[in-house]
């Protein structure tokens, strides 16, 4: 055996040094990891509220209050696929004989319930009513609102037909007109009830909200009105001829909720989820009566608003990528100049 001479020794002290101030060194980041959770929690006992904003993302309420006949159930149908590996609660609101609107004490009950029921949140409530403005109820804690819209007279056409032949969706369903074969063509040139413009105001008042003046057909307060709301209390304003760019565009503006509802709208061949089983396109003379109304013009002038603002949003969130699928761009901002180097 060799003997070991004096510069092994030095070797091994090098070494064993070389450990030691490792060792130290982890041992100090992870004593400074503890000092910096024990400030934490220090901080979060001292102050409640804090618990609250830490939370914010596991506490978030999603309203979609659908309008009929805009491709709701197909974009439902991707949420309930969703949810259960995303993480959230998906919960239909149902309403009496599916009126739209609320009574005052049935908003505030609803109001006061979705914002307490912590079991049940994260949520993405869901149903056939008018928009409810939470901050008259006085609560601090407000829903994240998102919609589809569709043409006005496109959604008028496909509603009409939808009640005599009902869908692919639940095809063995007698729905309320069964048997009434006449055309919505014939229905316009004979005035009959089932085709008339005011059955268009729809999109405008379930943007408007619950008041009166909402549900007067045609009227230009309510148009403002959801024009507001729509800006200032929607995430999200989607078109149905749209459908796989607002979802794509959810995907990036709610990850934590949304992230592979565009894969399984494609996968599950959802959007072709709800289908009326017979529908004829209106002739020009039917379609030059409906767009001389008035209820036409302004359900008009919001859908083209409403898709105004869609484009924007996406233009300023989305790139298309390779392929033609829509990516969100690269974040455009970050922090500097930050003082104190260390915070308090």
């Amino acid at each position: 055996m060799a003997a070991v001479g004096p510069r092994f020794f030095a070797l091994l002290l090098v070494a064993s040094v070389f450990v030691f101030y490792l060792t130290v060194i982890n041992y100090e980041n992870r004593l400074s990891a503890l000092q910096s959770r024990l400030t934490y929690i220090e901080r979060r006992l001292a102050t409640p509220d804090a618990d609250a904003a830490e939370t914010v993302g596991d506490e978030t309420v999603v309203i979609y209050n659908r309008v009929p006949k805009t491709g709701s159930t197909t974009f439902m149908g991707i949420c309930y696929d969703i949810c259960e590996k995303q993480g959230f609660n998906v919960i239909h609101l149902n309403t009496s004989k599916n009126a739209h609107v609320m009574s005052s004490v049935d908003q505030m009950e609803f109001v006061t319930n979705i914002t307490t029921w912590k079991q049940r949140l994260p949520a993405l409530y869901h149903g056939h009513i008018a928009f409810i403005d939470f901050a008259a109820f006085g609560v601090q804690r407000r829903p994240i609102y998102v919609n589809l819209i569709r043409r006005p007279l496109d959604r008028l056409v496909s509603h009409y037909y939808f009640l005599r032949y009902g869908d692919d969706f639940r095809p063995h369903l007698v729905r309320t007109r069964a048997g009434d074969t006449e055309t919505f063509d014939d229905c316009v040139r004979l005035n009959h009830s089932d085709c008339q413009p005011r059955l268009m105001w729809i999109q405008v008042p379930f943007f408007c909200g619950m008041a009166a003046f909402c549900w007067e057909p045609g009227s230009r307060q309510a148009l403002e009105a959801a024009k507001h709301n729509l800006v200032h209390h929607y995430l999200l304003v989607g078109t149905t001829e749209r459908l796989p760019e607002f979802v794509a565009l959810l995907e990036a503006l709610m990850p934590s909720m949304f992230s592979g509802a565009s894969r399984a709208l494609e996968k599950g061949g959802k959007s072709h989820l709800r289908k009326t089983q017979r529908k004829l396109e209106p002739s020009p003379e039917t379609k030059a009566t409906i767009q001389a109304s008035a209820v036409w013009k302004v359900e008009s002038e919001f859908y083209r608003f409403a898709e105004q603002q869609f484009n924007f949003v996406k233009q300023k969130t989305m790139v298309a990528a390779p392929g033609g699928r829509l990516r969100p761009r690269p974040r455009a901002y970050h922090y500097e100049k930050i003082r104190p180097n260390k915070p308090k």
